[in-house]
């Protein structure tokens, strides 16, 4: 078996890291660190590895981990049926690969009855093994009516799947072929027959053919999604000649037996080895496909988690709808709800009239700072009636994104909240905190039901949900959070705390009043000094006595800054409000065994900005306003319009027309894209081309080049 050791050695080599980089991380993980608290805190330890590295460390620790608990299972089992030799363990033991694992023990697995098995009990076997050693063979003599063996000829193809099986357990055989099939396969699709009129979303797949290792995730994903439906067929296969010939090399080598050989060669092929290592091709590829969407839905996720905040202003909610009317709520600057009701701003008549006495009435009562209007049905409509209103040139009219609002409004969080409310009124009432700190109030979220994703209910639902967690928490912690206000929501993705831990937090909260310094977490039930550790440095208190509270510094450096802070004549608080103090300091004489300049540095930049926040400054955004429907656009115009979602066959604008159009990654610069991320990010404002407006399949083409956009002809094939 492996030991940490031999792990980490390999961890270190495939990430280009040192051994002592991966060892130490491992160490931290193992006694139950964080990976924004590793990455933070101990860089010192780490060599100031990132927490992609920190993650990427962990995810191969995990799965070296799942790789020797396969081993275990198959030493024991082998050893349970007195199967185990000391060549075998040897050659179990240096498997650096599930496959290669799997390969060893196959022609040890307890299967079925098979073909093979079934001619080895008609006593073939000498026959088989006469003609795959090249010797003259006699195959009448193995007739016998009793073994169900009642000719030449049925000895013969008995013998030849006793040697199929031989071939499709070879290891070495099976490794040469994975290469083959890795390098070689096509993807070919077909529809299925009499599926044509149902299955028109795949038709650009109804006859399409392509290198399975050169097709794009997101195409994998749209096949096997094709395929899952039930709509399309799909083969991964090389052509059948390469894989026949390899085999005819290494098992077709004596001409007495060559006919027999070849035929039990092909056999094997068809009937065993292709099927399986065309599934072992489909999980691979599969996996390959599903960490890159992923890995996309998570780089939208945490840029929309650390969209610009607008910050504590009074805002007025909009939660649009034609028929039901507007539901509309008052927030005041953390976010309370002050008042709500329902207006119809798009029926016309004295209902529209009324509608504009009630906003003019309650921005003033309330002091209304902005209004945030919910992206759905009816919102540019209601957008404009706000803006007819003309309440001020210092009120922000902006619409926000409202995906998911609904799955909150059902939630128990908003439940325990807003236990009398209407759905429709907690809607409005998240599309108001959205505006204020999105990070806040989408963390309520499931990110899932956030609608940034490419092919999300198709990918690995354990893996995405680890990794858009893993992207919630590094969003929440890079941030920080300020204690005495959080949700529990928050809270929970804190470094360190557990839901139950969360909860104990908000009850002594509400039991002895605010915490006043970040000692007092330590009062907590079962917030120990593990779990202090883990926690403090993100947590935040406004007002503390102690200005460190609301900085990033971590309580374990607040006697280093406290030193600082004498060895220069001032206080800690002097220290952090002049700059002519910080400048005096010299770092390097605080070096010590456990301190270095990694964290000094981190300790000074958070001396001039304490409790930083690292998103950026609120930007406002407003879309074309002659333009409202698809019906209003034409090629050749241009718009201004924001990302709303990034995939990696291009990206998703909002151009404020109730239907995203699609920059194909063709139409993203003048120049070859790779990858769309290079070029844009969610909510980037853009100007963009319309470049065609296809209403009958729903369909608009935007382009981002500056020349002459000419459509692509993939630029309609992807869609979400």
């Amino acid at each position: 078996m492996h030991d940490q050791h031999s792990h980490c050695s390999r961890i270190a080599a495939d990430l280009s890291l040192t051994h002592r980089q991966v060892e130490k991380t491992a160490a931290l993980l193992a006694e139950g660190a964080t990976v924004p608290f590793i990455a933070r805190y101990r860089k010192e330890i780490t060599g100031s590895l990132d927490e992609v590295a920190v993650t990427r460390i962990r995810d191969e620790l995990e799965s070296l981990a799942e790789l020797e608990k396969r081993r275990f299972a198959i030493v024991d089992s082998l050893t349970k049926r007195e199967l185990l030799t000391e060549d075998l363990q040897a050659r179990l033991a240096s498997a650096v690969s599930l496959a290669v694992l799997e390969d060893i023990y196959l022609p040890f697995r307890p299967k079925r009855r098979t073909r093979g098995m079934i001619a080895e009990e008609k006593g073939l076997r000498p026959l088989a093994q006469a003609l795959f050693s090249g010797k003259s063979v006699h195959p009448e003599l193995f007739i016998d009516s009793g073994r169900d063996v009642a000719s030449a000829d049925d000895a013969l193809a008995g013998a030849r799947d006793i040697i199929a099986e031989w071939i499709n357990e070879d290891p070495p055989t099976r490794s040469g072929l994975r290469s083959i099939f890795t390098a070689g396969a096509r993807i070919t699709s077909k529809v299925v027959k009499k599926k044509e009129a149902e299955a028109e979303k795949f038709r650009d797949y109804f006859d399409w053919q392509e290198l399975a290792g050169k097709t794009p995730g997101h195409r994998l994903l749209a096949l096997f999604r094709g395929e899952n439906e039930k709509f399309l067929t799909l083969s991964i296969r090389p052509p059948e000649e390469e894989p026949l010939c390899y085999l005819h090399k290494l098992y077709v080598v004596n001409a007495r037996n060559a006919g027999q050989m070849s035929l039990a060669a092909a056999d094997c092929y068809r009937r065993l080895l292709a099927p399986s290592l065309e599934n072992e091709l489909r999980r691979e590829l599969k996996q390959a496909a599903d960490k890159e969407a992923i890995g996309v839905f998570a780089a939208n996720i945490r840029t929309l988690l650390l969209s610009p905040p607008l910050g504590r202003k009074c805002v007025l909610a909009l939660d649009p709808g034609f028929r039901t009317g507007a539901k509309l709520a008052c927030l005041d600057e953390t976010g309370r709800l002050l008042h709500h009701e329902t207006i119809f701003p798009t029926h016309g008549g004295e209902k529209l009239a009324a509608a504009a006495r009630i906003v003019t009435r309650l921005v003033q009562k309330f002091s209304i700072k902005a209004i945030a209007i919910g992206d759905g049905t009816a919102g540019r409509e209601t957008e404009t009636f706000i803006r007819s209103l003309e309440l001020g040139a210092d009120i922000l009219v902006t619409l926000v994104n409202e995906d998911g609002a609904s799955i909150y409004s059902a939630s128990e969080s908003a439940r325990t909240e807003f236990p009398d409310l209407d759905l429709t009124v907690k809607g409005a009432i998240s599309i108001g905190r959205r505006l204020q700190d999105p990070l806040a109030e989408l963390v309520k979220i499931d990110p899932k039901s956030i609608g940034v994703g490419q092919y999300q209910h198709d990918v690995d639902q354990k893996e995405l949900k680890k990794s858009l967690d893993d992207a919630v928490a590094s969003c929440v912690n890079s941030v920080g959070v300020e204690v005495n206000s959080a949700s529990l929501e928050l809270l929970t993705h804190i470094s360190g705390l557990s839901p139950v831990l969360a909860r104990n937090i908000i009850a002594a909260r509400d039991e002895k009043g605010a915490f006043s310094s970040r000692r007092e977490f330590l009062q907590v039930p079962r917030l120990g000094a593990k779990a202090f550790e883990q926690c403090a440095g993100f947590l935040r208190i406004q007002g503390s006595a102690n200005p460190l509270d609301c900085s990033g510094i971590h309580p374990e450096m607040y006697r280093t800054v406290e030193t600082m802070a004498r060895d220069t004549g001032c206080t800690v608080e002097s220290l952090i409000h002049s700059e002519t103090a910080r400048k005096k300091i010299d770092i390097t004489r605080y070096l010590s065994g456990t301190i270095g300049l990694p964290t000094l540095t981190d300790i000074m930049t958070e001396l001039a900005k304490p409790g930083r926040d690292p998103r950026k400054s609120f930007s406002p955004f407003s879309f074309a306003k002659d333009i409202q429907t698809v019906d209003d656009l034409h090629p050749g115009m241009k718009l201004p319009g924001i990302v709303s979602n990034i995939t990696r066959f291009g990206a998703f604008v909002d151009i404020g027309v109730h239907q995203d159009g699609l920059i194909h990654i063709s139409q993203l610069a003048d120049r070859y894209v790779r990858d769309p991320g290079e070029v844009v990010t969610l909510h980037q404002q853009l100007m963009v081309t319309v470049l065609d407006v296809d209403t009958a399949r729903g369909r608009i083409s935007l382009s981002l080049k500056t020349g002459n956009p000419e459509i692509c002809p993939d630029a309609n094939r992807e869609s979400r």
